[in-house]
């Protein structure tokens, strides 16, 4: 029975053995027929992936580059976030840390002296140190025993411990505070649009990096607080002082896109009686930042499309030498501030009369001395070009008389408008002005450069009637008045011919303007 049994399980397990070879061999081809073509799919896919990819990245530059336009609001809103900020922070107005701890710079001095004090004390105590040392150790073990005895009462310790270190009511950190109200240019920031026209000006002025421009606004506004502008330009006491430096600096007539003109005369520096020393200077300085924001607050900053920018023609004419180190360290200073603190508000600016020296000295040095934005905003011109240079961006009706235009005091309106004739070299030009019955012309006239011939006569267009000699011809010197005025009295129809003979080898530019008026009117 025993052999019987022992052939039965012996048969039991010949027959599984196949079973078990059969199930475990039978899969295998199966399962590497599948990962050998998953491993194909993942190989094609791997192909195909990249062009995929490409294409997907060229279309995406089509369509996800921005404009201009777009970087620049994106840029002003991001600026206006962090400026909305820091009004929360009252970071703009409010004192310094450094100021705040002033008064605790003296605390290591008394400390010094207490613990000299201390230390004296610890000499003399000493004996009493070491038998307070003596009875610590004995109170330590006695601790040690009544710890094992009861252990709350190292707990209630532990607490007590923790509860007389907790910050007191006082050191509570207080309610937010309000955000500040933050003015510049007589303008608050962030209240209207207004604001946005400013802050695009310290975004243009760092190229629009934002953390730049932030810079940037609150270093003008802690100026402009340590140097009380507001109250400057507030004060009366520049309008009395003005007639000392107005030949210097002044506001006259915009050019042909509107924005408001300003002339500098350099050579009025050599007047030792106003500059001859750092008080003078300073005082003249003090009064230019007035003029400064006394011009920007007459600007329109409601829309970026208004003209918020100004022209600046400065005349280099007997302006002082390189040798006057202080003089020019001194403009150089001045103008370092007035770009820093008024940032963008030069839309172009001419250098007319510039001298000889100087030419070379910008060709080498401008691009050290000046940003590739602020060269490109600049025009240099020599004596015998400034005037044509001036013509070129200002129309001569809105040009001063001393730069060569006919404006005198007040610029005239777009109704006076100049008219510009060249003379050739060794010829005549002559200028017809018609007139109606009983009524007055009156005419401006200048050339550039004088020395000419001028002469006008009346020519009526009745038969039979003469010519009448309103002016006779003569030599216009550059010592002459500049602008020459004149009128006459018509009594019939007929015109005002003026003659303009050159004789030398350069032409010359006419400027002219005139007007009629009825005798009724008068």
């Amino acid at each position: 029975m025993a052999q019987e049994e022992a052939q039965k399980s012996a048969d039991v397990v010949a027959t599984e053995k196949p079973m078990t070879d059969k199930e475990v061999t039978v899969p295998v081809p199966v399962l590497e027929k599948e990962v050998a073509s998953e491993e194909k799919v993942a190989s094609e896919t791997e192909k195909s992936v990249p062009v995929k990819e490409e294409e997907e990245t060229v279309v995406a530059e089509k369509v996800i580059v921005p404009s201009p336009e777009e970087l620049e609001k994106k840029a002003l809103e991001e600026f206006k976030e962090l400026v909305r900020e820091a009004l929360n922070k009252q970071e703009f107005t409010s004192p310094a840390p450094v100021k705040e701890e002033k008064p605790e710079e003296k605390k290591p001095a008394e400390e010094t002296k207490r613990e000299d004090k201390t230390e004296e004390k610890k000499e003399d105590e000493k004996p009493e140190a070491e038998e307070q040392e003596a009875v610590s150790d004995t109170v330590a073990t006695e601790k040690d025993s009544s710890a094992e005895e009861d252990g709350t009462k190292t707990v209630e310790a532990i607490e007590e411990s923790i509860v007389s270190v907790t910050p007191s009511e006082s050191a509570v950190p207080a309610e937010p505070v309000e955000p500040e109200q933050v003015s510049i240019y007589g303008v608050p920031l962030l209240q209207d649009e207004r604001s946005d026209v400013i802050l695009l000006k310290f975004l243009r002025a760092r190229d629009f990096k934002v953390k730049e421009a932030l810079t940037m606004l609150k270093n003008t506004i802690q100026w402009r607080k340590e140097n009380k502008i507001d109250q400057l330009f507030e004060t009366e006491a520049h309008e009395v002082e003005a007639s000392e430096f107005e030949k210097m600096v002044f506001a006259h007539g915009v050019d042909k896109e509107g924005h408001v003109v300003i002339y500098s005369s350099y050579g009025e520096f050599q007047n030792k009686e106003h500059f001859s020393d750092k008080e003078k200077l300073n005082k003249f300085l003090s009064w230019r930042i007035h003029l400064q924001e006394k011009c920007v607050r007459a600007l329109d900053f409601s829309s970026p499309d208004v003209k918020s920018s100004f022209v600046f023609v400065r005349d280099f004419r007997n302006a002082p030498g390189l040798g006057k180190r202080a003089l020019w360290q001194f403009i150089r200073r001045a103008v370092k501030q007035f770009e820093d603190n008024y940032p963008e508000f030069a839309t172009r600016e001419l250098f007319i009369n510039v001298p000889w020296w100087y030419i070379p000295y910008y060709k080498t040095f401008g691009s050290i001395i000046t940003s590739p934005r602020t060269r490109s905003k600049m025009v240099l011109a020599g004596s015998s070009k400034s005037a044509d240079t001036i013509f070129k961006y200002i129309s001569p009706e809105q040009v001063p008389v001393k730069y060569g235009g006919l404006s005198k005091d007040i610029p005239t309106t777009t109704e006076d408008t100049v008219t510009e004739a060249i003379v050739k070299p060794a010829a005549k030009y002559t200028i017809d002005l018609p007139a109606s019955d009983a009524c007055m012309v009156s005419w401006e006239l200048r050339v550039l450069g004088a020395d000419v011939s001028y002469g006008a006569q009346f020519e009526p267009t009745t038969e039979g009637s003469c010519a009448v000699i309103v002016s006779k011809n003569r030599r216009i010197e550059l010592t002459d008045e500049p602008v020459i005025s004149d009128s006459f009295k018509v009594g019939e129809l007929g015109k005002i011919v003026i003659t303009i003979d050159n004789q030398t080898s350069k032409k010359k530019k006419v400027l002219y303007r005139f007007k009629t008026q009825p005798i009724s009117d008068l």
